[in-house]
């Protein structure tokens, strides 16, 4: 069968930091003149939809809009929406303007004192007084919610700590297991199909990472295309239990009449 919408992780598939993939940009560009979906769902929560289709646009030359992307603070804040009920829309939030953003945008309102929900994200101006705030909150019965489970971020400087140490951070002071959203979990991409109107039948996950993007795919029972631009290597995918549905080592490499 043809698939109607790809789902495309960006750092190590589409791009690597701010050095471009030419085989990424010819990707998209085939997928765009078949008029099929194209969503990039990231884990990031930390930049709104329209920075990173600025940036696709300027440096990488990949033509989409913020429609096109769906980042794990957006999957957060419509998760949240789903459960939330009309009196219980309070959150304080750990992390940076493209998850609050999104939180406000769903009517979530701040509240430090007494919120419904803890959310605990990326938050590169993170302080200790942030963390105990959190920490005492779900003590108190706030519900905990974290953005994505990423140890580290790759940047300019190396790999630095990522959403998942500050998330860890809290869960251990509280001793509780947040709601995680992003990939690898089902929730990022349950929402991301909701939002594209398709079915899972209907979609491939494209990543260069195993243990987020494949598995994000291979947990909510979607293809998965595997590329080695990125992190994961054909060595160690080889030793996983569960394989992805294909595997290139470009995105050169992919037929779009066969699949």
């Amino acid at each position: 069968m043809q698939y109607q919408g790809y789902f495309i992780d960006l750092d190590g598939t589409t791009y690597k930091g701010k050095k471009q993939i030419p085989a990424a940009a010819r990707f998209i560009k085939r997928l765009q003149d078949k008029n099929l979906t194209v969503m990039f769902v990231t884990n990031n929560s930390t930049r709104s939809p329209e920075f990173v289709a600025n940036n696709l646009k300027d440096n990488h030359n990949i033509n989409v809009t913020s429609a096109n992307v769906y980042t794990t603070a957006l999957a957060t804040a419509d998760y949240m929406d789903h459960i939330a009920t009309n009196s219980k829309r309070t959150v304080y939030v750990v992390g940076e303007s493209g998850l609050k953003q999104a939180l406000l945008d769903k009517g979530f309102r701040f509240d430090e004192t007494s919120p419904d929900f803890v959310v605990v994200g990326l938050d590169s101006d993170v302080t200790y007084h942030k963390l105990e705030r959190a920490v005492l909150l779900i003590r108190a019965g706030a519900k905990f919610i974290g953005t994505n489970a990423d140890s580290n971020l790759p940047n300019e400087r190396g790999m630095v700590p990522g959403a998942g140490s500050l998330v860890k951070l809290v869960e251990y002071a509280t001793q509780t297991k947040p709601i995680m959203i992003g990939k690898p979990e089902k929730i990022i991409m349950e929402m991301a199909l909701e939002k594209s109107g398709l079915s899972k039948d209907e979609v491939i996950m494209v990543g260069d990472n195993y243990h987020t993007d494949i598995s994000a795919g291979i947990n909510v029972g979607m293809d998965t295309l595997m590329v080695y631009t990125g992190l994961s290597k054909p060595e160690e995918v080889a030793q996983q239990p569960v394989q992805p549905s294909y595997q290139v080592d470009s995105l050169d490499e992919w037929n779009l009449d066969e699949h």
